[in-house]
């Protein structure tokens, strides 16, 4: 098995738990019980993007092609890295990225969105090779907390095809687990206020290592939800420069989170199973659902807990 990787930051904690003394995850049998073959899941054709693209063009690839991260790759297609929308979230605003945008390009939002790629893609990103199997993949992505991750052809790094958390829940997902909304859910949710600036949710999701937060008011009311990929949506369609009129990226930041935020949010109840709630994931294309009691938040449900659920002995 071959990967290489450079560790996080941040790792999140929930698959910190499951891993046993040695460091590795304590599988269910769902997982033996399936084909080992990542052929069954693997996706295919993988859009990618050339290193020395600029990042307005990944930024417009990820809008509109729905995805939080693309392959990066030469021209002849070996994998040279990933960007992620918390990468272009970093970038913009978030974290030690934006320093790039201030210190080589003046905060000018323009040229910033023609630096390439390479300056803030993952230059060391976890990847498997065609020759690996599922329990690899999974045990990967619960390790190092990855939502993706690259399959390439073992010799030359060519990039081959890609498996995320949502390939796996959608192929694991027809066995019962037998457990309620309530035992998976994240109950302790960090949120960010209505009144807060789209600048205050980057810097939250890349210090927290999240990739969304539920906008809230006072009495923790649902108001909306700014996630990672939805601020890549913003500063990637026309609606960015209906606030940035000098071209300084900092009236863009200003900008209230309301106007990044996702414009229809999935909400299920605690005690529901969670095989429900997953097939509202699936039917409405959404990564997580928020868990409320007349509108107020009590959790939120992700694809990465679910995936857990499913592969991994609790």
């Amino acid at each position: 098995m071959s990967f290489r990787f450079v560790p996080p930051k941040r790792i999140r904690p929930e698959g910190l738990r499951y891993l046993r003394s040695n460091g590795k995850p304590n599988f269910s049998s769902r997982i033996y019980e399936k084909p080992g073959e990542l052929s069954i899941i693997i996706k295919r054709p993988v859009v990618t993007i050339t290193h020395i693209k600029p990042i307005g063009e990944a930024i417009k690839t990820m809008t509109y092609k729905g995805f939080r991260r693309l392959p990066v790759t030469t021209p002849t297609g070996i994998l040279k890295g990933i960007i992620t929308a918390t990468d272009i979230v970093n970038y913009f605003g978030g974290g030690e990225y934006f320093n790039i945008v201030l210190n080589r390009h003046g905060g000018n939002i323009y040229k910033a969105l023609n630096e390439p790629v390479k300056s803030i893609m993952n230059k060391n990103p976890i990847y498997v090779t065609i020759a690996d199997d599922l329990a690899y993949v999974i045990e990967l992505m619960v390790k190092y907390g990855v939502g993706a991750v690259p399959i390439v052809e073992e010799e030359t790094l060519k990039i081959h095809g890609i498996v995320t958390e949502r390939d796996i829940v959608n192929y694991l997902r027809e066995k019962t687990i037998g457990l309620k909304v309530s035992e998976l859910m994240t109950k302790n949710v960090i949120t960010i206020s209505q009144n807060s600036s789209i600048r205050e949710a980057a810097k939250t999701i890349i210090k927290m290592g999240f990739r969304r937060l539920p906008i809230v008011d006072d009495q923790r009311y649902v108001k909306g939800m700014i996630t990672a990929r939805s601020i890549v949506r913003f500063f990637g369609t026309n609606k960015v420069f209906e606030y940035v009129i000098s071209g300084n990226i900092e009236e863009a930041l200003s900008v209230p989170v309301t106007a990044a935020s996702i414009s229809k949010i999935v909400t299920v109840k605690p005690h529901i199973d969670v095989g429900e709630a997953v097939n509202k994931m699936i039917q409405h294309n959404v990564g997580s659902v928020l868990v409320t009691e007349n509108n107020k938040l009590m959790g939120i449900l992700t694809e990465r807990d679910v995936m857990y659920a499913l592969a991994l002995k609790r």
